[in-house]
């Protein structure tokens, strides 16, 4: 490998949306577990993970809705790329892939309770706290309604 150069990580994110009863949109988000080595206890996508290797993005939101959330038959929308990076460690490059999706079947229910503690509903102009930091980015360009096809976060 040419000394420069560095590994992507690449993961997919999937945001649950619904009609709000009071009007607006709700995200149903996941607060990650204590004992998660990322992030423990923050609020973030209810699905989420890697890309495995020979998997598609897209593959990856639907897998990891069925394996976290228990979900099938989910109509995934492609939202945007996020290239993000944290302090300028190399192995902290990452590319994040966003879904939404307003239709699926079964009712979401924590599969993994070693991974997430608890799965809420929430209005995306009002995010509970804490929220993982790019997660709450990506989220507050979601609620404004006009998210770019790109986004850098972290440089």
């Amino acid at each position: 490998m040419t000394p420069n150069r560095f590994v992507v990580v690449p993961a997919a994110y999937l945001y649950l949306l619904r009609d709000a009863p009071e009007g607006g949109t709700e995200v149903l988000l996941q607060r990650r577990g204590p004992g998660v080595p990322y992030m423990a206890d923050h609020w973030a996508a209810a699905a989420a993970g890697h890309v495995e290797r020979g998997e598609t993005a897209f593959a990856a939101a639907l897998r990891e809705a069925h394996e976290e959330l228990g979900l099938t038959d989910i109509d995934l929308e492609f939202v945007t790329t996020m290239h993000r990076t944290r302090g300028g460690e190399a192995i902290d490059e990452r590319v994040d892939f966003f879904f939404t999706a307003r239709a699926w079947v079964g009712e979401p229910a924590i599969q993994e309770p070693d991974k997430a503690s608890e799965l809420g509903w929430f209005d995306l102009e009002s995010l509970p706290s804490p929220m993982v930091p790019h997660e709450a980015a990506a989220l507050a360009l979601l609620a404004v309604g006009d998210v770019p096809a790109y986004v850098a976060h972290g440089f």
